[in-house]
């Protein structure tokens, strides 16, 4: 074998690792359909929403309750959930919006993100006035919608990957996440010279795919603990 097809085969390896030791980003987040906007962080939530309703209502119909109860208890869940994870989103990065420099009007505008725990504060206090309303004690909704919601937060973390954001330290992990020099206000990556989106030093941890696997575990969990056992104390116990 000759020395020259001795060092091509040796270089296969190291090749091959360096491609297969990165998870690359997205370039853009936000496409426009004329003047509309359309961003993968919002797609990714409404994915989410979508999982969440159709998992809550095959565990309601499971447990033998009536049809139609996810759907409208979710329209007082769902725009509560919106509302107050813009609020919390708005209460915790205050600078944006009024600190030197910030537009207080784009605190009511789609500027910026979204907070979870204002989802899942105001958005269990819309689905306790749906059970209200339609004479569904919450606890039983609520045992049926807690694997949907850990799904939906799964997906809706792909939303910070397309946006290039929740990554940790810089790493040497086969995993490592590739990220970009982010332009917020443009939803896409900065590019240089050449038109070539840029590419920030080094590979990082993936946090947005660690709470997303992070979830999955835990709404598996808790379907098989649902197996085992009536969680709520009232009832046959849920399947997904």
């Amino acid at each position: 074998m000759s020395a020259g097809l001795v060092a091509g085969v040796s270089a296969l390896p190291a090749l091959s690792g360096q491609v297969l030791a990165a998870i690359p980003s997205p370039s853009q987040g936000v496409w426009h359909l004329g003047p509309l906007p359309v961003r993968a962080y919002a797609l990714c939530i409404l994915l989410g929403i979508v999982l969440a309703v159709r998992i809550a209502e095959r565990r309601v119909a499971a447990a033998g309750g009536p049809s139609g109860l996810v759907l409208d208890v979710s329209a007082w869940a769902v725009p509560f959930g919106i509302v107050g994870a813009r609020i919390y989103h708005v209460i915790t990065s205050p600078a944006a919006y009024f600190g030197e420099g910030g537009h207080p009007v784009d605190a009511l505008l789609w500027q910026g993100g979204l907070g979870i725990w204002g989802a899942v504060a105001l958005g269990a206090l819309g689905a306790w006035i749906g059970c209200r309303r339609a004479g569904v004690q919450f606890v039983l909704f609520a045992d049926a919608a807690a694997p949907g919601l850990a799904v939906a937060q799964a997906a809706g973390r792909f939303g910070n990957w397309f946006n290039n954001e929740l990554f940790g330290r810089r790493t040497d992990l086969p995993w490592g996440l590739q990220v970009h020099e982010w332009d917020q206000s443009a939803g896409r990556a900065v590019t240089d010279a050449s038109g070539q989106p840029v590419l920030l030093p080094g590979t990082y941890h993936p946090t947005f795919l660690y709470e997303s696997l992070w979830c999955l575990v835990i709404a598996l969990v808790i379907v098989l603990v649902g197996r085992r056992r009536d969680l709520s104390g009232a009832g046959p116990s849920r399947s997904t």
